[in-house]
C-alpha cells in the first residue's frame, strides 16, 4: 500500500479495521467504503403495502451485507399506520427493534441511542426513527448516514426527485429496496467493490470503473495558433 511504483489502485475488501488502516496509510489510490449505514424513508405519500414490503426486504434479505437497511425513517402519520404491522413482520423474523421516543409510544421496542443512528449493525437489529417530514429525513440521512445507499418510498414525484437530488449518497433510490445497490444488479458485471468516495469511482465498481483513459492524437504537422 506504500508502493505506487508497483500498484495502481487498491480496493480493500474486509472488515472496518482493515479498510481504515489501508485508507490511513496508503500512498496508492484507494477505492473503498467504511460503513454501509443505509436508510429507507417512508414518506407521507408512500403506498403502505409497498413501504412494508421494501422495508422488510431491505433489512431481512441478508443481514451481513453493506446494502442492508440499518435505520428506518417514517413520516409521523405513516408511523402510526405502519409500525404495528412492521413490528409484527420483523418480530416474526427475529429482528430486534430500537426506536426513538415516538416509536416507543406506538410499539414495544428498546430505546434507540444517538449511537444507533450511526451504526452499521450487520445483524438482525434495526433502528427506527419517526420524523416530521421530508426535510428532517434528508437532514438525518446526510448527518448520520455513510453515503452508501438510501431509499425513499413515495408516490409523490416531486418528493422523490428532491430526495434523489439532496441525499448525498452513492446510490439513491425511489420505491426500491436498498438490496439493489450491487454491481451485478446495476449491470456492471462482477462487482469489485463499492465506493462512497466522490473521485474516481462512486457506488458499485465494475471493471469499467477501474479503467483510465489515454488520449491519442494523430497529426500531420498541425500546429495550434491560439
Amino acid at each position: 500500500i506504500t508502493m505506487p511504483e508497483y500498484v495502481d489502485v487498491i480496493v480493500p475488501r474486509g472488515g472496518k479495521g482493515l479498510i481504515a488502516r489501508v485508507s490511513a496509510d496508503a500512498r496508492v489510490p484507494v477505492i473503498k467504503h467504511l460503513d454501509g449505514n443505509c436508510h429507507v424513508y417512508i414518506d407521507v405519500n408512500a403506498d403502505p403495502e409497498k413501504a412494508v414490503r421494501i422495508a422488510i426486504n431491505a433489512k431481512t434479505r441478508r443481514y451481513g451485507v453493506c446494502n442492508a437497511l440499518e435505520t428506518l425513517l417514517l413520516e409521523a402519520t405513516q408511523a402510526n399506520a405502519l409500525l404495528p404491522e412492521l413490528k409484527r413482520q420483523f418480530d416474526a423474523k427475529g429482528v430486534e427493534l430500537r426506536g426513538c421516543e415516538q416509536t416507543q409510544a406506538i410499539i414495544d421496542c428498546a430505546a434507540a441511542t444517538e449511537e444507533d443512528w450511526a451504526t452499521e449493525y450487520l445483524a438482525p437489529i434495526l433502528a427506527i426513527k419517526v420524523v416530521a417530514n421530508l426535510d428532517e429525513a434528508i437532514d438525518h440521512i446526510n448527518i448520520h448516514g455513510s453515503h452508501h445507499t438510501d431509499s425513499i418510498v413515495t408516490e409523490n414525484y416531486s418528493s422523490g426527485r428532491r430526495f434523489l437530488r439532496e441525499v448525498d449518497s452513492a446510490s439513491v433510490m425511489i420505491n426500491a429496496s436498498t438490496a439493489f445497490a450491487d454491481g451485478f444488479e446495476y449491470g456492471l458485471g462482477a462487482e469489485i467493490g463499492i465506493s462512497t468516495d466522490k473521485i474516481h469511482a462512486r457506488g458499485p465498481v465494475g471493471l469499467v470503473g477501474l479503467t483510465s483513459q489515454k488520449y491519442i492524437v494523430l497529426g500531420d504537422g498541425q500546429i495550434r495558433e491560439s
